[in-house]
């Protein structure tokens, strides 16, 4: 059964709560709901499409004129598992850390470091989503879809899924082309916790002895204490990547801002803290109109209350700008901009 409503305002679909609106809004819970809803509406197929999960991380500038496909798959199902490891396949609707905290009160390990984050399990591939050290790409085995192109059903494997820094082939040559339907994670059950992050070894510790919960309960603790609730200040998390440079450039801007945290690849490049940048240039807690850094966290930018899409594009250029200008380094959005 598909849902269609003209006119929807986006407000409450988009983490940063700008108030723009879309020619329709159509949510679907099985496939066949598409192609029922083109065939009813003949019109729609003539509209610009867009999927959206969770909103979390979409920056619109203005109105969308066309068709927001909502996909509502649900449900858990097990395709695979042995003595060591279990294969879930996850409808794509089902929020992200609904499903985090499923695995953990299962036992399973390997995505309990990606507790908290917004958005729904559809998007996790899309977006690549990491935090603490984990990424999706390494629990990922399949990601199972619909081309809205030849309106075939398809699969990815995580090889052809291209992942790659907080993108996949589903946010570049593939973005709006491919509604994916339901997600296959491979889960440990005799994993080992990945706490060398940060903060969350020392959390984890003050909460008792490592497990799966006390991880859980550490990043969300830290989480909470960091980034500001989108229910209550618009924001899309982290708008800006970390920047990736040589070995080189790393130790040279090292260098030049002692304490500058760095983290390696499994390349030869170096993975530098974009927050420390932001905040060293003087940009937390700085505002621009109605929108503004926050103030506990450098890398997020936050809706005061009634800015545009525009406010917070400019905000975000003129860190961009600053930041190049004092350390020579180009940071780059991981927010996607809706014009």
């Amino acid at each position: 059964m598909f849902k269609l409503i003209p006119n929807f305002s986006l407000r409450h679909n988009n983490s940063f709560g700008i108030d723009v609106c879309a020619n329709y809004w159509l949510t679907i819970s099985e496939v066949k709901d598409l192609d029922e809803a083109m065939t009813k509406y003949p019109h729609l197929r003539e509209e610009t499409k867009m999927i959206i999960g969770g909103g979390s991380n979409l920056l619109f500038l203005s109105d969308f004129d066309g068709v927001i496909l909502s996909p509502d798959f649900c449900g858990y199902e097990i395709s695979y598992q042995d003595d060591l490891v279990i294969e879930l396949e996850v409808g794509a609707g089902v929020e992200w850390d609904d499903f985090v905290e499923y695995c953990v009160e299962h036992g399973w390990y390997g995505v309990e470091n990606l507790s908290l984050i917004p958005g729904k399990v559809g998007a996790a591939p899309v977006q690549n989503i990491g935090a603490y050290g984990v990424e999706a790409e390494q629990v990922i085995v399949k990601v199972n879809g619909f081309n809205l192109e030849t309106s075939e059903l398809e699969s990815y494997t995580r090889e052809q899924c291209q992942f790659s820094y907080r993108s996949s082939i589903f946010k570049e040559k593939m973005l709006n082309r491919f509604m994916v339907t339901s997600v296959v994670f491979r889960l440990q059950k005799r994993g080992e916790l990945v706490s060398e992050y940060g903060d969350l070894n020392r959390v984890m510790k003050e909460l008792g002895e490592p497990s799966l919960k006390n991880a859980r309960e550490a990043v969300i603790q830290i989480r909470r204490s960091k980034l500001p609730d989108p229910k209550i200040l618009g924001n899309a998390g982290s708008f800006f990547r970390n920047p990736v440079l040589s070995a080189r450039e790393a130790a040279s801007l090292a260098d030049f801002l002692p304490g500058l945290p760095l983290y390696p690849t499994s390349g030869k490049e170096v993975k530098v803290a974009a927050g420390f940048l932001i905040d060293h240039a003087g940009w937390k807690g700085r505002r621009l109109g109605r929108a503004a850094v926050h103030d506990r966290q450098a890398l997020v930018l936050v809706n005061l209350g009634g800015a545009t899409g525009a406010e917070i594009l400019e905000l975000s250029m003129a860190i961009q700008q600053d930041i190049f200008e004092k350390y020579g380094v180009v940071l780059e959005r991981e927010v996607q901009v809706v014009e």
